[in-house]
């Protein structure tokens, strides 16, 4: 026979459970950052560009920064681009100089749990230097006016040996096609496809030589999405003349 509990001694019990579950809860809940995307050696061309890429994740949501021989990087040819509520950040790298950037760079994710470090090391060499087989842009991708809706295509072509990989970046920060839910394919020539154009897709677009003897990046090239309105051609023109002037 179960025991008769009196309501005073029922409600203390009650109280008792409630702050047992809290406190597991609370606690479960916390954790550590662990990374989810971590930056990769390279190897750059000096007057090149070199991108570090690192995500992590935590509860609370860790913050992520970037060192160089453990003080934040700071310098007009290093740039920090943050994303994904600062838990992501691309350290970017312009232009590269040797032997002065050749380092260690540290990427630290950070919350109120702990601490995680990854490194990643970048060496910059001459043109003269370059070893066999590093990768060249044969074709970069160039200034596009799109109508929204409508596709557009930014071209990029590659070679090397072994035979590079393309990816891309917009406006520093890297294409995920994944993400787009089937509107961005990357196409196997390398070329960047994006379906059904939105104002979001306007912006600053690099295709990106990657093997194992180096990083190359192409020129950028600017992609801009309107509205079909009359005299959408003379905006065209006006754009391509004040890109090429200054160039």
């Amino acid at each position: 026979m179960a025991p008769a509990w009196g309501p005073g001694v029922a409600s203390v019990i009650g109280t008792v459970g409630l702050l047992v579950v809290l406190l597991v809860g609370g606690c479960a809940a916390e954790e550590p950052p662990r990374f989810i995307k971590e930056p990769k050696d390279q190897i750059g061309v000096s007057g090149g560009v070199a991108s570090f890429v690192c995500q992590a994740t935590g509860d609370p949501k860790p913050r992520v920064t970037w060192n160089k021989k453990g003080k934040k990087v700071n310098s007009q040819r290093f740039e920090t681009i943050e994303f994904d509520g600062s838990a992501g950040a691309v350290l970017r790298i312009q232009p590269l100089r040797t032997p002065r950037d050749e380092n260690v760079y540290e990427c630290v994710a950070q919350n109120s749990v702990g601490e995680i470090t990854v490194h990643a090391k970048l060496t910059v060499l001459r043109e003269d230097q370059l070893p066999p087989g590093f990768p060249n842009i044969d074709m970069g991708p160039q200034l596009k006016v799109v109508e929204r809706t409508r596709t557009a295509t930014m071209l990029c072509a590659a070679s090397g040996n072994p035979d590079p990989e393309i990816t891309w970046f917009k406006d520093f920060l890297p294409v995920d096609p994944s993400a787009s839910n089937g509107r961005i394919k990357q196409l196997r020539s390398g070329a960047l496809q994006i379906e059904s154009s939105e104002e979001t897709d306007q912006g600053k677009y690099e295709c990106v030589a990657t093997n194992s003897a180096g990083v190359r990046y192409s020129s950028p090239a600017n992609l801009y999405v309107r509205e079909l309105r009359e005299g959408w051609c003379v905006f065209f023109f006006f754009t391509f003349f004040t890109h090429i002037f200054t160039f």
